[in-house]
């Protein structure tokens, strides 16, 4: 039975649709990544699925709990992390533990056990003293974590958990979440990082209220969508990127062009690939370099929205 499996799930408040016919189903285990722009529903989703907004249509189940029927069971058996820290400034580590403790009702009995146990997970026993608003933004993360953990949930939702920490305490971050999965805990995860949505096992992307893709980053970047038949994606490394990215754009055979890096992926048409060094060297951009790539997330997502955008104007998107 899946973790969470949402049929035709939709929210409207008055005549505005926030969540409109979203259906998916997440396993056991996995790392679901859920993406897309601020206001296209994503929060209206987790609040749905959570039980503390009722659907306007649809069904949904989480850990085999009907979201209608059953919210209260539902909430008992998961977790949640907001995207800002919010637990209590004034209180230590381990107030803020044993405060989270005795709000999911864990027996004084086992509560000690409990509370060491995710101490441990997260790493976090150096601190248990210090207050939370003394902590810095990756420990007080690991800390929420750890509140959201302590009753045992096999279901987490975290909304944006590394939004403003540094680089290092997002990888330690998402390697506790390896950790957990491995060991059987499903995470549902917002994030608008795209190395992120990279390590997630499943990524769906909602655009404006319906969900446009669900699957593995590797069957996104497969969609015949994203690189179309004829086409194929390239990197282009040479002098003066800006400039060349603009001098492709203007070429027929080229259909998008972007900066990544110090390197500019380009779609363009097969037929054109083995001429693209050619025609930068008649642009003035000698010594440049082009090899065959596979799309990332980014050309995933910025393709699927393009796409989604000529529909709605009902232009055909011939080139982007």
């Amino acid at each position: 039975m899946p973790v969470i499996e949402a049929k035709h799930l939709t929210r409207r408040f008055g005549s505005f649709t926030a969540v409109d016919d979203v259906s998916f189903s997440i396993e056991e285990g996995s790392i679901f990544g859920f993406l897309g722009p601020n206001g296209s529903g994503k929060s209206t989703v987790i609040r749905m699925l959570c039980g503390l907004l009722r659907p306007s249509d649809g069904t949904a189940t989480v850990l085999g709990h009907d979201v209608i029927a059953e919210v209260e069971s539902i909430k008992r058996n998961i977790g949640y992390m907001s995207q800002q820290f919010s637990l209590y400034g004034d209180l230590s580590v381990m107030e803020n533990l044993n405060f989270y403790a005795r709000i999911y009702a864990i027996p004084r009995r086992e509560m000690k056990e409990r509370i060491e146990r995710v101490i441990e997970i997260v790493g976090i026993g150096d601190y248990r003293r210090r207050l939370a608003r003394n902590l810095s933004g990756g420990w007080k993360q690991r800390l929420a974590l750890a509140c959201a953990l302590v009753h045992g949930p096999k279901l987490l939702f975290l909304d944006e958990p590394t939004a403003g920490i540094d680089p290092v305490a997002r990888r330690e971050l998402w390697n506790l979440l390896f950790d957990l999965s491995g060991q059987g805990v499903t995470f549902f995860v917002t994030t608008h990082y795209m190395d992120e949505a990279e390590r997630c096992s499943h990524v769906g992307y909602i655009y404006y209220s319906k969900l446009i893709t669900c699957g593995t980053p590797n069957e996104l970047k497969h969609m015949p969508e994203v690189t179309p038949e004829g086409a194929v994606r390239l990197e282009v490394r040479c002098p003066r990127l800006s400039m060349a990215m603009r001098y492709l754009s203007t070429l027929s055979e080229v259909h998008d062009t972007t900066i990544f890096g110090d390197s500019l992926h380009v779609l363009v048409d097969a037929r054109a690939a083995n001429t693209l060094i050619d025609e930068l060297e008649v642009g003035g951009f000698g010594n440049a370099t082009v090899a065959s790539i596979q799309p990332s997330l980014e050309d995933v997502f910025v393709t699927l929205t393009r796409n989604r955008d000529f529909e709605e104007r009902g232009v055909k998107p011939s080139r982007v």
